[in-house]
């Protein structure tokens, strides 16, 4: 049976497929039955999806609220989210709040700010340059008054020593006594550069202080996070404040 199975077989033809007439060649391949069911399953997935689109839009709530709508912005004609301003908890600060104790961020806080109120006492809180960041503002009655009006000798001092906003003494002083201090060029400007160096570590402790004191709040807040009291956040933590909990009001017996 086996034998004459092959020999059967051996005597068949291969269907081959109908293939494009020579006149019909310009227009490529002939579409077989394959062909045409792939475009069309194609077709009808495309037409699925449009009409769940517009099914979806027809029924979309216009006061719809999604948090991308403000998270997001338009950039060269594409969303793209936008830049967190800062991050909540900075490296330094996870680093520190792991290691140290409460109490070791509040001793080095104070005595940052004991250093800073001693760099302060010893400076007349001036810029390099011996300009104040502060102006002052002189009243008149007239509008000649403003024109004729000499700083000078509104100040009772020669005008060499007008920009001066410390250490500025009067004509009557000028007169009487002399000139105590170095006026040496080379040794002004030394201590400019040295005033400008007090300033750069009085600047420095300042932010220093400033962080030892988020640090301490940030970690006083998880403590007070362990009791279980009920608590509704009011405030988002941030890179420089603790986040601002809102506990429910208990009575002590």
């Amino acid at each position: 049976m086996s034998s004459f199975r092959k020999a059967l077989k051996s005597r068949q033809r291969d269907h081959k497929e109908r293939s494009q007439l020579n006149f019909r060649k310009h227009l490529g391949l002939l579409e077989k039955k394959k062909d045409y069911k792939l475009r069309a399953d194609d077709y009808h997935k495309k037409q699925n999806t449009l009409n769940a689109m517009r099914k979806r839009a027809m029924d979309k709530n216009p006061d719809e609220f999604y948090f991308k709508m403000i998270n997001s912005q338009l950039k060269d004609g594409v969303h793209v989210d936008k830049k967190k301003e800062e991050e909540e908890v900075t490296d330094e600060q996870k680093k520190v709040m792991r290691t140290q104790d409460i109490k070791y961020v509040e001793m080095k806080r104070v005595s940052e700010a004991k250093k800073i109120e001693r760099l302060k006492s010893g400076l007349h809180l001036l810029d390099a340059e011996g300009k104040q960041n502060n102006q002052q503002t002189f009243f008149v009655d007239t509008k000649e008054e403003v024109e004729a009006f000499d700083l000078a000798a509104h100040l009772n001092t020669v005008p060499e020593l007008v920009k001066r906003t410390f250490n500025r003494p009067m004509v009557e002083t000028l007169e009487k006594k002399s000139i105590v201090g170095t006026v040496e060029t080379w040794n002004i400007e030394k201590l400019a550069k040295q005033r400008k160096n007090q300033y750069e570590i009085l600047s420095q402790r300042i932010e220093r202080e400033k962080k030892m004191f988020v640090i301490s709040q940030k970690i006083q807040t998880r403590k007070e996070l362990q009791d279980k009291t009920r608590k509704v956040k009011v405030k988002k933590e941030t890179a420089n404040s603790a986040a601002i909990y809102k506990f429910e009001a208990k009575r002590k017996r």
